[in-house]
């Protein structure tokens, strides 16, 4: 199902990264708004500089953001020290590819990290690579990601019907 991530967890704290290691990944590309900061936060706080230090001692990280502000997107990369594209346009998948190109990265050593399933999870599933979903960080949103929350709420509720799958209910890979 092009929805349902590989991994569900509450936040990029939460994730085994550990096990993704193990699988293979060595890059890993986040979501900016509501996976690692508020939409009004204008740079990560110092946990989350904390983790990617830890991190990049083990994986490429980038940011890949839809924000169409530079600035912001440039700041949190800054910040993090990592690579960043913004305009991202996900679902589509252009900018995993350029990522996985730039960094001559296969499918199966990438994994996205996201908030949303119509966005992030989709555009992941779409070019082949992992997903891991977590909750969203705050409720407000960017205006065009308020429409991107009400078909994923269609989603979720039928997939809640069916039993596949639901929020709040955390798994990993």
């Amino acid at each position: 199902m092009k929805y349902i991530p590989k991994m569900y967890q509450k936040s990029i704290f939460d994730i085994s990264y550990d096990k993704l290691k193990e699988k293979g990944i060595k890059c890993l590309v986040f979501d900016l708004d509501n996976t690692l900061g508020l939409i009004d936060q204008e740079l990560p706080n110092s946990d989350v500089v904390e983790l990617f230090n830890k991190l990049k001692k083990d994986f490429d990280l980038y940011i890949l953001s839809n924000n169409s502000k530079t600035e912001r997107v440039d700041k949190y990369k800054d910040a993090l020290g990592c690579k960043a594209q913004n305009k991202a346009l996900k679902p589509f998948t252009r900018g995993l590819r350029r990522i996985s190109e730039a960094g001559n990265y296969k499918k199966e050593e990438m994994a996205i990290i996201g908030d949303q399933l119509v966005t992030d999870i989709y555009a992941g599933t779409r070019y082949g690579i992992i997903t891991v979903l977590v909750d969203p960080l705050g409720e407000k949103d960017l205006w065009v990601t308020k429409f991107n929350r009400i078909k994923e709420n269609r989603k979720l509720r039928k997939y809640k019907k069916k039993n596949v799958f639901e929020r709040g209910k955390y798994y990993e890979w």
